[in-house]
């Protein structure tokens, strides 16, 4: 039983084995044919498509984005135009109010100081009726307060003199 057993026995790595190598190169370039042509005709075009289509999507949006934003622009410029015109109507509408209330109260004002000026009168002559009574009954008070004096004295009045002398004191 002599066997040689260097020959059968493999010697490392059938991947390094000299002898392998021309086979080994074959199915490499063989294998890297096939990866390229996959890759050029059928995942590149696809992922080309794809960034394509991403970049047709945000120029879309981009113009979208910007359109929105002129709209959005024009909007708050309608809306300040909408804001500056209600409030000049608001202030319109606050003068004419504060006119209306002004004339009003001028209005009532003069009727006011047309009925004071009416009671004012009204009192005036009725003071002047109580001041004529009052005079009328001071001086029948002091003719017969004159008359009583008089006669307290002891002396006789006489009516003509008494009233005279009243008259004359109470004319000043």
């Amino acid at each position: 039983m002599a066997t040689d057993t260097n020959a059968a026995e493999p010697v490392g790595m059938p991947q390094l084995d000299f002898a392998t190598f021309p086979n080994q190169i074959f199915w490499l370039v063989v294998t890297l044919v096939v990866i390229y042509f996959v890759l050029s005709r059928i995942a590149l075009p696809r992922i080309a498509a794809v960034l394509a289509e991403r970049q047709g999507t945000i120029s879309n949006d981009i113009t979208a984005a910007e359109e929105l934003k002129l709209k959005a622009q024009e909007a708050e410029r309608a809306y300040e135009k909408a804001l500056a015109d209600a409030r000049a109507e608001a202030q319109r509408i606050v003068a004419e109010t504060k006119a209306e209330i002004k004339a009003d109260l001028a209005a009532a004002t003069a009727r006011a100081d047309a009925e004071i000026s009416a009671r004012a009168a009204e009192a005036e002559k009725q003071i002047a009726e109580i001041r004529e009574n009052a005079m009328e009954s001071v001086t029948i008070v002091a003719r017969a307060t004159a008359g009583e004096l008089v006669a307290a004295l002891g002396f006789q009045a006489d009516e003509a003199a008494v009233t005279a002398a009243v008259d004359a004191k109470v004319k000043g």
